[in-house]
């Protein structure tokens, strides 16, 4: 159990302490089920009410908010990124060290230092891991890839042939990175596979979630920007490029050739056509279909948002006589015109 004091939390997030600096923390939970040693925080103020009966040894807020409660207070700004910096203190540790006796390293492999492999890990030829580099049980490092220091593979990744993953990277488990693009041709009634030749390249500080597929490029590379954010179960295809510190959520799907700017977010359940082009700053709602390229930053929406099932087949009825009711309304128009005229 790690054990911090507040004023060395308070160092660590950026905060202003106001409070007893040798106070002694051990983990940080909600406002509503905190106990006194642990932190919390506040960072929406409809929970604001429950700041008065809130038992936490400290909470992270920011001057307004401060006014609030009556305990220890650590200030600043945005109180959201002051709780993600300090949620990285308390990490449970990954439970193995060094290598294990069951991973299969190969003869022409480079290990570098303090590196941790769990059972079952496989290293397969000419490929490269960096210092302090871990990999989880049964996770496979396909031939030429390389994992640079520091980054961290969970249970069951698979890294296929010529990937390279950059520094201080997390890959989840059930990720898939170098698998084949969709990329067939149509021969008559059949379909002849095109060799995806190309692999894939993974900046620094790069996280990919668990299920995600980020598929090899068909001639030139896949390419994942520095400091990229991937949520479960994205699918990424081959030759797609995303932009440094672009993040997408769950279940969004990006189609071949397709390239996204930097700080781009994209929202959950999303699709984005192939060949396309989002500039920076392109921010995408959830389950929004993205069939041409985007050239101007800022939010962007399709499809209907929920409503009651009876009111929304009346409205889709509606919506299939749009292009008739926009051909009368012209013709009603020109009428109009004649009539004035």
């Amino acid at each position: 159990m790690r054990h911090l004091n507040l004023g060395t939390i308070a160092e660590l997030i950026g905060a202003k302490l106001a409070g007893d600096a040798d106070y002694i923390v051990t983990g940080i939970a909600t406002l509503g089920s905190a106990l006194p040693h642990q932190v919390s925080f506040l960072a929406n103020m409809k929970y604001a009410n429950q700041l008065e009966a809130c038992q936490a040894g400290a909470v992270i807020l920011n001057a307004d908010q401060a006014k609030l409660f009556a305990g220890h207070c650590l200030v600043m700004d945005n109180p959201y990124l002051g709780y993600a910096k300090l949620s990285q203190q308390f990490v449970p540790a990954s439970g193995f060290n060094g290598i294990d006796k069951s991973a299969q390293i190969h003869p022409t492999a480079t290990i570098g230092n303090a590196v941790n492999l769990a059972a079952g890990t496989v290293i397969g030829p000419f490929a490269r891991l960096g210092n302090a580099v871990s990999i989880g049980a049964n996770s496979v490092v396909g031939a030429s890839s390389s994992i640079g220091d520091g980054s961290n593979l969970a249970a069951n990744v698979t890294l296929y042939h010529d990937v390279q993953v950059g520094s201080c990277c997390t890959i989840h488990s059930g990720a898939v990175i170098g698998a084949d693009g969709f990329g067939f041709a149509k021969d008559g009634p059949d379909w002849v596979k095109i060799a995806q030749l190309g692999g894939v390249i993974i900046g620094d500080y790069v996280e990919v979630g668990a299920g995600t597929s980020i598929d090899r490029g068909a001639l030139d590379n896949t390419i994942i920007g520095y400091g990229v954010k991937l949520d479960n179960q994205v699918q990424i295809a081959h030759n797609v490029e995303l932009g440094d510190y672009t993040a997408i959520a769950g279940c969004t799907a990006i189609a071949g050739s397709t390239k996204l700017g930097k700080h781009c977010t994209i929202a959950g359940a999303c699709g984005i056509t192939g060949h396309l082009t989002l500039v920076d700053g392109v921010h995408v709602t959830a389950m929004s279909l993205v069939t041409h390229s985007i050239n101007e930053p800022g939010a962007y929406s399709s499809g209907t948002g929920l409503d009651t099932n009876q009111k929304w087949r009346r409205n889709a009825t509606r919506f299939k006589q749009l292009d008739q009711m926009a051909k009368r309304l012209k013709q009603l128009e020109l009428e109009m015109s004649q009539l004035q005229n």
